[in-house]
């Protein structure tokens, strides 16, 4: 989709006032949900939940061994005696592979991705269903001429990625300069579709300063023709929390009220049990339902969290706890 389709217009946030009291009064009620759902409907979600995820290495040790070994486990997330026996027992079907939404790596890795699944093609029926995502436009911070960070796109979509996740600049937002980060929004989503990329956009939320900000980058975001929007980097001192989980979604229903396109919604920075999973995945249906349950509208950007579902699975199948060569490493 073009875009010049989209038009974009602050008038639709300018007297956009977030009341917090009530966003987390919403949000609290999220927490317990976890511990409300039978074995059958928490096993369900956690396989969910691995299907969501956008398995993830941004280190800057990162090699072409590590990479590898990310792509292997995006394809093969559980051992496979706790794949066998959830088979066994009707929870995953046989014919659908069960494997992560994406990897996530930087664009310098892409091509590591691409060899990594070319190779083990030979071995896996599902290396297609894993997408490449990159994050891009001087991650993390954004702090980068504009001519450099869509040079990082156009790197990175020339390198094998399907899907680049860009951040803003902060200093837009905080200025209330929406128009100019629309502007760069738009000429990043138009680099995207030459090669067919999705645009994912990190909105920073924990650095934006209000929630109110967080609504109107959101909102900004989408009138620009993002895909998805996203919670964080990662790297902020404050990652997702499920308040702004809750401003943010809330603006994805208006949006779609306002225009009929659905945008995708990812969350990452400091999910790290099957727990947080689980709220997530509530938050997402209660604000948007059903409807947005499928990897195509919701992402988990995680890189430690895909272990601890493993190991909640592993005791929810055979009531105790894992032996450390049970798990995956």
């Amino acid at each position: 989709m073009s875009s010049d389709m989209f038009r974009f217009d602050n008038k639709v946030f300018e007297n956009i006032n977030i009341n917090t009291y009530n966003v987390k009064v919403m949000s609290n009620g999220l927490t317990q949900r976890f511990h409300q759902l039978d074995t059958e409907s928490t096993i369900k979600e956690l396989l969910f939940a691995i299907r969501s995820i956008d398995l993830t290495t941004l280190s800057g040790d990162d090699t072409d061994a590590n990479v590898q070994r990310l792509c292997c486990r995006a394809l093969q997330p559980l051992r496979s005696h706790l794949m066998d026996y959830l088979k066994a027992n009707h929870t995953l079907s046989p014919e659908e592979p069960l494997t992560t939404a994406a990897v996530c790596v930087y664009p310098s890795r892409a091509a590591d991705c691409v060899q990594a699944f070319e190779r083990l093609a030979t071995n896996s029926s599902a290396s297609n269903a894993v997408s490449i995502a990159c994050v891009a436009t001087g991650f993390p911070s954004g702090q980068y001429s504009l001519e450099t960070r869509l040079a990082e796109i156009e790197f990175a979509v020339k390198c094998g990625a399907h899907e680049i996740d860009v951040v803003v600049d902060r200093s837009l937002a905080l200025n209330g300069l929406w128009n100019q980060m629309s502007d760069e929004l738009i000429q990043m989503k138009d680099l995207c579709d030459r090669s067919g990329a999705h645009l994912k956009v990190i909105i920073s939320a924990g650095e934006l300063g209000s929630l109110d900000n967080v609504y109107k980058a959101s909102m900004t975001a989408m009138l620009s023709g993002a895909h998805f929007i996203k919670t964080s980097t990662g790297k902020e001192t404050l990652n997702a929390t499920l308040p702004i989980g809750v401003v943010m979604t809330r603006a994805i229903g208006d949006y779609y009220r306002m225009t009929g396109r659905r945008v995708g919604f990812k969350v990452a920075g400091g999910l790290k049990t099957g727990q947080d999973a689980i709220d997530w995945i509530g938050l997402v249906k209660s604000q948007l339902g059903d409807q947005w349950l499928n990897r195509d509208l919701f992402r988990i950007g995680a890189s430690s969290l895909l272990n601890d579902i493993e190991n909640c699975l592993f005791r929810l199948v055979y009531k105790r706890e894992p032996k450390h060569y049970e798990l995956s490493l």
